[in-house]
C-alpha cells in the first residue's frame, strides 16, 4: 500500500481529518531563481529597515520631544495670516520656548516615522522585482548549459557549450562540462572502433568454419583426408576466436579497473611466463633465455601484471624465427623496475612504430606481421600488455634488439626504492637487456 508524504508521522490510530498536511509550493515557487531572489529580496529590505531604524532612534535619543499639553495650547492663537501669537492677556514665559522645541521635535520624529514606514513598503516592492531580475541575470548563463546539455545526445557528443566571458565559476562550470563530453566522445569513438574491429575480426574465422563445414563436414561423399583437413582448419579458426574472446574479456576487466593490489615479485612473474611459454618454444625451435634475478617488486593487480608480460612473451615465441633466442630479463634503473622482452626478428618497420599497440592493427600490406601479433594472435596482445603498464602508473616501450629484433620493456614504478631513491619522472629510453 503506498503511503503520501502528507500522511507521514500519522499513527495507525490517527483519524483522517487530524493528520497534518504538509503545505505544498507551487513550482516556481520552489526554483532556485526564487529562492535567490528571496535572498537578495530579504537581504535589501533587511538592510534598509536596519538603517532607517538606526536613524529613528538615534534621533530619538539625542532629542526631547513631546507633544504640546492642553494647558500650553491654550495660551496660543493661530491669526488670520497663519503666524501663532499669545492671547491677549497672557504672559511671555521663557518655558514656552523649550516647550514648543519638544513638540517641533515630536512632530519631526511622527514625520520621520510615517514616511519611514511608506519608504520601507515601497523598498518591499522594489527589492522583490530587483532580486527576481538580478536572480534571472545570474541564472542566465546557467540556463544556456543546461538548454545545451538538454539538447546534446548520446549519438551525437560534437556539440559543446563554448561559454565566453570572464573566468568565473559559471565559466568553469560550463568548461568542466565540456571537457567530460570531450571524454565522453572519445570513449564512444572508442567502443564503435572496438566493436568494429571485433566485428571485423570475428568475421573472418566465423566465415571459414561456416565454409568447411558447408563444404566438407556437411558433404556425405568427402573422403577422411578432407574431413581431418577441415576438421583442422575449424578447430584453428574456433582458437583463434577463443584467444579474441579471452582478451576481449580481460580488456574489460582492466577497463573496470577492478584489481586486487598487492605487492608483485616481477621476477617471479617473469619465470611463471618463461615456464608457460617454454614448451611452445621448444616445438618451435626457439629458446628462451633468463635474466631475472630477485629484488625488483611493483605494487598492482598479480594476475593482470602476468598476463601482460604472457602477452609479450607468447608474441615473441610466435614471431621469433627457428632457432632463435628470445631473452626475458627483469631489472631496475633510476627508481623504475622493467620486464623486458627481446626477440631476433623480424623487428617492426619504422612506420609501423606508432601504431603496434593498436587495437587489431595490421601491417601496411594488410597481412599479419611483427606489428599485429599474428599469424595466429588475437591483435589485442601489446594493446592489453599497454594498457595494464599504464593503470599501474607505468609504461609500455619498444626498442629495437640486435641487427633485427624488438625488445618490449614494460616499466613499472619500483616500490622498493620508492623511500631510497628519487624516481625519475619518465623511464629510461633504449633496450635495458642491452645497457
Amino acid at each position: 500500500m503506498r503511503h503520501d508524504d502528507d500522511d507521514c508521522g500519522a499513527g495507525p490510530g490517527t483519524a483522517p481529518s487530524a493528520r497534518r498536511v504538509r503545505p505544498r509550493l507551487p513550482g516556481w515557487a520552489r526554483t532556485v531563481r526564487m529562492r535567490l531572489a528571496v535572498t537578495y529580496s530579504a537581504t535589501l529590505f533587511g538592510i534598509t529597515a536596519l538603517i532607517l531604524a538606526g536613524v529613528y532612534l538615534a534621533l530619538s535619543r539625542t532629542m526631547v520631544a513631546a507633544p504640546l499639553d492642553p494647558v500650553t495650547v491654550k495660551r496660543f492663537e493661530k491669526k488670520p495670516d497663519g503666524s501663532i501669537a499669545y492671547r491677549p492677556g497672557e504672559q511671555f514665559q521663557a518655558a514656552d520656548l523649550d516647550t514648543v522645541q519638544h513638540a517641533v521635535n515630536y512632530t519631526a520624529l511622527q514625520t520621520l516615522r510615517d514616511y519611514s514606514a511608506v519608504a520601507l513598503a515601497v523598498m518591499f516592492l522594489l527589492s522583490v522585482v530587483v532580486g527576481w531580475w538580478v536572480a534571472g541575470r545570474a541564472l542566465r548563463p546557467v540556463e544556456a548549459i543546461t538548454r545545451t546539455a538538454q539538447e546534446i545526445g548520446a549519438t551525437d557528443l560534437s556539440r559543446r557549450i563554448g561559454a565566453t566571458g570572464p573566468h568565473d565559476e559559471l565559466r568553469t562550470l560550463a568548461d568542466t562540462i565540456d571537457g567530460m563530453l570531450d571524454r565522453l566522445d572519445r570513449a564512444f569513438s572508442a567502443e564503435r572502433r572496438l566493436i568494429e574491429d571485433v566485428s571485423h575480426e570475428l568475421r573472418n574465422p566465423v566465415t571459414v568454419v561456416q565454409a568447411n563445414v558447408e563444404a566438407v563436414l556437411a558433404d556425405d561423399q568427402a573422403d577422411r583426408a578432407q574431413r581431418a583437413e577441415a576438421s583442422a582448419v575449424v578447430l584453428a579458426a574456433t582458437g583463434r576466436m577463443s584467444r579474441l574472446l579471452e582478451d576481449l574479456l580481460a580488456t574489460a576487466r582492466l577497463r573496470s579497473e577492478a584489481f586486487t593490489d598487492q605487492e608483485v615479485d616481477l621476477a617471479a612473474l617473469a619465470v611463471g611466463a618463461v615456464r608457460e611459454n617454454r614448451a611452445v618454444a621448444g616445438r618451435r625451435g626457439v629458446t628462451i633465455a633468463e635474466r631475472t634475478h630477485p629484488g625488483p617488486v611493483a605494487y598492482g593487480d598479480a594476475n593482470a601484471l602476468a598476463r601482460a608480460v604472457d602477452n609479450l612473451l607468447s608474441n615473441a615465441v610466435r614471431l621469433a624465427p627457428g632457432e632463435s633466442v628470445i631473452t626475458v630479463g627483469v631489472g631496475s634503473r633510476q627508481g623504475w623496475a622493467w620486464v623486458a622482452v627481446a626477440d631476433e626478428g623480424p623487428g617492426v618497420p619504422p612506420e609501423a612504430r606508432d601504431r603496434i599497440f593498436d587495437r587489431f592493427y595490421r601491417g601496411a600490406n594488410g597481412s599479419d606481421d611483427a606489428s599485429g601479433e599474428r599469424p595466429d594472435g588475437s591483435g589485442l596482445g601489446l594493446a592489453i600488455a599497454r594498457q595494464v603498464a599504464e593503470s599501474h602508473d607505468g609504461h609500455l616501450r619498444h626498442s629495437d634488439h640486435g641487427p633485427g629484433g624488438s625488445t618490449f620493456t614494460i616499466w613499472l614504478p619500483d616500490r622498493t626504492l620508492d623511500r631510497a631513491t628519487n624516481r625519475a619522472n619518465t623511464p629510461p629510453g633504449g633496450d635495458p637487456l642491452e645497457a
